[in-house]
């Protein structure tokens, strides 16, 4: 299926409508412990950055892979290009960071805050994020393929062509999104909230939707695509 697009609205085997409802994501907890200042001596792989707070540093290519982050803050980072495959974030804070291909990939991402990111080309693929909330901010080409979201909250976000192809959602709630050409190929969902969601526009996978809980108006724009992808064929009746 492709380009299929749904209006959002507030509302629950297949993609339920409003009536049942679905479990809410659970948000993370992150109280901040009195921070060091980062010296700006640069990322190391396996290295260690707890209590930390970065502010407005530039990481543009650095290597931080398999680094662990405990306790620490990212104000108004730049991370074009960093290298954080296999990091793991617990209790941490990103606000207005920026990156073009800052990669994550098989990351992990525990009791963490995403405020107002501006991301392109981000890559999170087999990447594991629990209780994490993704508020305000656009991200552009996001790589989530494989990945496993449990608790997950994204909040007036703009996600522009995410792939999400793979990967695995657990009461994941989308409020106040706009989700633009969104891949949800071969994704297991279980407690998925779409109805909140502003813009919704399918590019693959609506077929995969058992385990998400949309409004009555995005059934009624996604039904046309739901029945194709069934192979339900729908035709006015012959009269006389």
């Amino acid at each position: 299926m492709s380009g299929v697009t749904g209006r959002g609205g507030r509302g629950g085997g297949g993609a339920r409508v409003r009536g049942a409802t679905a479990p809410l994501a659970r948000l993370p907890e992150v109280r901040l412990p009195e921070l060091r200042p980062y010296d700006g001596g640069g990322l190391e792989p396996e290295g260690d950055g707890d209590g930390l707070a970065f502010t407005e540093a530039d990481l543009t290519d650095e290597d931080g892979r398999r680094a662990s982050f405990l306790d620490c803050r990212f104000d108004r980072c730049v991370l074009d290009g960093t290298r954080l495959g296999r990091a793991r974030f617990t209790d941490c804070v990103f606000e207005g960071v920026r990156g073009v291909g800052t990669d994550l990939a098989e990351a992990s991402l525990r009791d963490v805050e995403v405020r107002d990111a501006r991301f392109g080309g981000l890559q999170v693929h087999g990447a594991s994020l629990e209780r994490v909330l993704i508020r305000g901010g656009k991200i552009d080409y996001l790589n989530a393929r494989k990945a496993v979201l449990k608790d997950v909250t994204f909040e007036g976000c703009v996600l522009a062509e995410a792939d999400f192809a793979g990967a695995r959602l657990e009461r994941v709630v989308f409020r106040d999104c706009v989700l633009r050409r969104v891949d949800f190929s071969g994704v297991q969902m279980k407690d998925v909230d779409l109805r909140a969601v502003v813009e919704l526009d399918i590019a693959g996978g609506i077929e995969r939707l058992s385990g998400a809980v949309i409004s009555p108006t995005q059934l009624l724009d996604l039904a046309p695509a739901l029945a194709a992808a069934i192979g339900v064929r729908v035709e006015a009746a012959q009269v006389g």
